[in-house]
């Protein structure tokens, strides 16, 4: 019953097959777009009801802006607009008419539409009428929503043409204000990731060529995937003065001077669904980390003959009961009850590729023994995976099992993250050597091939061409930094500044 592909024969089409055998999204008719499948949906909604909490918590409320945006909006920032310009959707007709049998676009626009591809233009024109003085300042707000890229590459969750993500944008009085609240927003991720999600994070400033087109600084929280490769899970953006100027975002000043606001942006994405695939998911299927299974808990019915049915539907209706009081992470239980007219063992199949963290059967003979046969995800392979218990133990068990689960699964993640990390490579032809191999999935207990190197970088422009012929970019600046004199890994230079390289998504 495992997957049709294993991760060490094709990394990539392993990845495709537990989308598919998990039942989480599929491609879209519409070219290079997902339909996200109710398993898949109820992840990120998961995600989202975890993190909008946070958000709210930390004074932001929610908004929502137009997802068409003015074509010149974009022009008043150039580097914006060049950072972005090759992935834009731009309308430029409305209505549709009928020629020759055929329907064509009717309605030239007097001025181009962009799709939304990000909303600081939109979001900073909306600023510069709510902004007057620094009595209004500052302003914190997010949305959900989607956004449109016209990816050339598209991959379910990872990069398709629309996707769901939130963003936070917020104006501040002062420099050290919006830097205050950018390094916030970057430490609210990093929990988002290793608390809610197990998968562990490396965090840091991103180098000046990778900055989010527009911004002063880029902070990011980078993971590694069982394959060696770097996902970009986050990022935060200290956005200066530029967008305040290019949208008039002016207030008065206690001085009562005129002055420019200055602006952060933050935001993440469908693609950690990806990132939690690509961290926990293993040759049967999908595993889900329990803070956000749609269900922590799948109860599948095991009725041999039909005067079971009312005795076993009896029974899992007092134990689903007792286990809906309980509060793992400050949550009821989300439980599901599988009532399908399906084999048991089918059933159990597909929850095991789904990823439910637990699957419960009970039929007559634990009914009247008063008994479960409990099956814990990742402990499918193991002697431990199948196990009876009274219903009792599992009712004063049963928290403390999810919390082990998700620790667990963070437990193994770090270890695969710190396990593979080089900072044994000094020399340019020691690091040409290393990436000149190919990444492969990472076995349980052993370094990769290929992953993540921290080494020396000396800053010099001429090595970002050298990145793009190895097709291995610079991840993130750790802000913890040695402080050492070494030699650039790329151009062989002097170099100080410690960061990390690797293939990425």
């Amino acid at each position: 019953m495992a997957l049709k592909k294993i991760r060490k024969d094709n990394y990539p089409e392993w990845y495709q097959a537990v989308v598919a055998e998990a039942d989480m999204a599929e491609n879209s008719s519409s070219p290079g777009c997902m339909v996200i499948k109710p398993w898949g949906y109820g992840i990120w909604e998961r995600i989202r009801d975890v993190f909008d909490e946070k958000i709210k918590s930390t004074d932001h409320e929610n908004c929502y802006f137009p997802m068409f945006i003015p074509l010149s909006f974009f022009q008043k920032e150039a580097e914006h607009v060049d950072g972005f310009a090759k992935e834009m959707a731009v309308v430029t007709h409305s209505r549709l008419s009928m020629q020759d049998g055929k329907l064509v676009p009717d309605s030239k626009l007097e001025e181009p539409l962009i799709v939304r591809p990000t909303s600081e233009a939109i979001i900073a024109d909306s600023f510069s009428k709510w902004v007057k003085s620094y009595r209004d300042l500052p302003v914190l707000i997010n949305q959900w929503a989607n956004v449109v890229r016209w990816e050339m590459r598209p991959r379910l969750f990872l990069r398709t043409r629309e996707f769901l993500w939130q963003e936070g944008h917020t104006a501040h009085s002062t420099p050290k204000e919006a830097e205050e609240e950018t390094l916030r927003m970057l430490d609210a991720y990093k929990d988002l990731c290793e608390n809610t999600l197990a998968m562990p994070v490396l965090v840091g400033r991103k180098p000046e060529h990778e900055k989010f087109p527009g911004a002063i600084d880029t902070y990011c929280v980078e993971a590694m995937m069982q394959d060696g490769k770097a996902l970009q899970a986050g990022t935060s953006h200290f956005l200066g003065q530029n967008f305040a100027k290019s949208a008039n975002i002016t207030f008065v000043n206690k001085q009562n001077q005129p002055e420019y606001a200055y602006t952060t942006s933050w935001g993440v994405s469908t693609r950690l669904i990806g990132g939690v695939i690509m961290t926990h998911a293993d040759d049967e299927g999908m595993v889900v980390p329990p803070k956000i299974a749609p269900y922590q808990i799948v109860i599948i019915p095991v009725i041999k003959n039909q005067a079971d049915e009312d005795a076993v539907m009896d029974y899992i209706s007092k134990i689903r009961s007792s286990l809906a009081t309980k509060l793992p992470f400050g949550d009821k239980i989300r439980i599901k009850l599988d009532k399908r007219d399906k084999s048991s063992v089918d059933k159990f199949w597909e929850w095991t590729r789904k990823g439910a963290p637990i699957i419960l059967e009970i039929g007559k003979r634990d009914a009247d023994a008063g008994n479960v046969m409990i099956k814990e995800r990742i402990k499918l392979g193991t002697p431990e995976a199948k196990v009876i218990i009274s219903a009792n133990e599992l009712e004063n068990s049963i928290v403390e099992r999810l919390e082990n689960i998700q620790a667990q699964m963070f437990d193994k993640a770090k270890e695969r993250l710190e396990a593979n990390i080089r900072t044994d490579i000094n020399t340019a032809e020691d690091f040409n050597e290393y990436f000149a191999q190919s990444n492969e999935w990472i076995e349980d207990g052993k370094a990769a091939k290929v992953a993540f190197v921290r080494g020396k970088w000396c800053g010099d422009p001429e090595s970002e061409e050298l990145l793009k012929a190895m097709k291995i970019t610079i991840r993130c600046i750790p802000f913890e930094q040695s402080k050492t004199e070494g030699v650039c890994l790329l151009t062989g230079k002097p170099a100080t500044l410690d960061v990390i390289y690797a293939r990425s998504y």
